[in-house]
């Protein structure tokens, strides 16, 4: 029976009905009981029974349900501290009093080479639409290991929205669990036993495609028959693509292709994202010519022709390096705007429909610029009235909710890594928190600047943004020009 439900004793404290599976390394369960009680694994003395939890290995250390299991071991800030409490200033706070002071979201906690389903998780969790079908996902549906993930995936925003370090980390474990067991290589173990570090792009691919197969779309919203699934109807997007031959006189041939999101391939050339995005809607490709009976160049040139409400890109930085047999970084610097246009890279049919949207955008801006010219003039108190009176536009078209009807685009999370290949290093999540800015580093949240976002981009050993998600921008009107 792996898994089991305990009761942990520490001091004065008991936490019932802590989940354990002891198919997981006991430092698994270590990282539990450090999220409940604070105290670091290292300075744990962990016994049931009268036989003591090893690092490495189960042993004779036997769990049945409702088993008490007795910790040992103090918290390092447990020393004495002077009995009158003093007046202590932002700058002089640590991360966790900065936290609690600045009312920040809670983290995850890093189960041992984790932080890239942490990093994940922190980034999906920015977009509200995807996470409200997780909190209102039926557990009892079923769907196998893609059901789990989904599961679990729900418990975790359950927890993080809850707030609470020990719900937190037993919803991490549960969702590592599941992803153990839909992709068995996420379990691999590294030289020294422990989990392996694993790459983020392939979790979160992982992850949507399980979100994919079971998050329908909800039934009072009026969705393309071909997106079936909220990933599509928010994540998904469509390219017309067009095929020419360089080598015969053939006919284009044109068909169309989705995608959950975009590539940003980084050459010589490519110095900024938008460049690096141009790049890969033509490019030259060897496929098999009817016309002339082998392999031939073609050239092969998309156009997006369906946006989605959340355009998600991934920098290609590793490429395998068979040498070291490692995937070797990219770290060249590539800069990302916090916000995008995509406009240039749609079809001219797609271009006209956003036309509309956009003509409104340019009057709120042009508005926008005039009011700051003369704002000297007006007291604080229009302006608070004015900025009442406004009403949220839309983003979407009116036959596709989940689509971007304007090409405009703000960044709402950045997935970083920082190390010299996929399979090591340390990711770390960047997410938008209204008008500022959060760094999820596993447990750890702290807030950061936009220029601090900005220099992710490369160009050295400190964080490198891998995997971007923009989100649409969304576009306020005053009630009467609305009307």
């Amino acid at each position: 029976m792996p898994k089991v439900s305990v009761k942990v004793k520490w001091g004065k404290e008991t936490y019932p009905g802590v989940e354990v599976n002891t198919d997981d390394d006991p430092v698994l369960f270590k990282a539990q009981i450090f999220a409940l009680t604070g105290v670091q694994p290292e300075r744990q003395k962990v016994v049931c029974k009268g036989i003591t939890l090893k690092d490495d290995d189960w042993g004779n250390f036997k769990l049945t349900n409702n088993a008490l299991v007795l910790v040992m071991g103090s918290k390092e800030e447990d020393v004495p501290t002077a009995p009158i409490e003093k007046t202590k200033f932002v700058e002089d706070m640590n991360e966790s009093e900065l936290a609690s002071a600045l009312d920040l979201p809670e983290g995850l906690i890093n189960l041992g080479n984790t932080c890239y389903m942490n990093a994940t998780v922190q980034c999906l969790k920015t977009v509200p639409e995807l996470k409200n079908a997780l909190l209102n996902y039926d557990k009892s549906s079923g769907g196998g290991t893609a059901g789990d993930l989904t599961s679990a995936l729900s418990d975790t925003m359950s927890a993080l929205e809850r707030g609470g370090a020990g719900l937190c980390a037993g919803a991490a474990t549960r969702l590592l669990r599941a992803l153990h067991s839909t992709a068995p290589r996420f379990a691999e173990r590294g030289p020294g036993g422990g989990l392996a570090q694993q790459d983020a792009s392939e979790c979160w691919t992982e992850i949507v495609r399980a979100l994919q197969q079971r998050l329908p779309v909800a039934p009072q919203v009026a969705a393309d028959a071909t997106r079936t699934s909220v990933i599509e109807q928010y994540f998904g997007g469509t390219l017309d693509v067009e095929l020419v031959c360089s080598e015969a006189d053939e006919a284009p041939s044109r068909s169309k292709e989705t995608f959950l999101q975009l590539s940003c391939f980084i050459s010589q050339d490519v110095k900024y994202l938008q460049s690096g995005l141009r790049s890969k809607m033509s490019e030259q490709i060897t496929k098999l010519s009817q016309t002339l009976g082998r392999d031939a160049v073609y050239t092969k040139t998309s156009k997006i022709s369906r946006l989605p409400a959340y355009l998600t890109v991934q920098f290609v930085r590793f490429y395998y390096k068979e040498k070291e047999s490692i995937n070797a970084k990219i770290l060249k610097d590539v800069k990302f705007p916090l916000e995008l246009d995509v406009f240039e890279l749609c079809s001219a049919e797609l271009q006209e429909r956003l036309a509309p949207m956009r003509a409104k955008f340019k009057e709120v801006d042009d508005a926008s610029v005039e009011s700051s010219l003369s704002a000297r003039n007006k007291n604080h108190g229009d302006s608070k009235k004015e900025k009442g009176t406004k009403t949220v536009v839309p983003y979407w078209f009116d036959d596709d909710v989940g689509s971007n009807n304007s090409g405009y685009y703000r960044l709402q999370a950045v997935l970083t890594h920082r190390g010299r290949s996929s399979s090591s290093g340390h990711y770390v999540a960047w997410v938008a928190r209204g008008d500022n800015w959060l760094r999820c580093d596993d447990d750890t949240v702290t807030p950061v600047t936009e220029e601090e976002v900005l220099k992710l981009s490369g160009g050295g050993d400190w964080h490198c943004a891998y995997l971007l998600l923009y989100g649409p921008r969304v576009l306020e009107l005053a009630a009467s020009a609305r009307a």
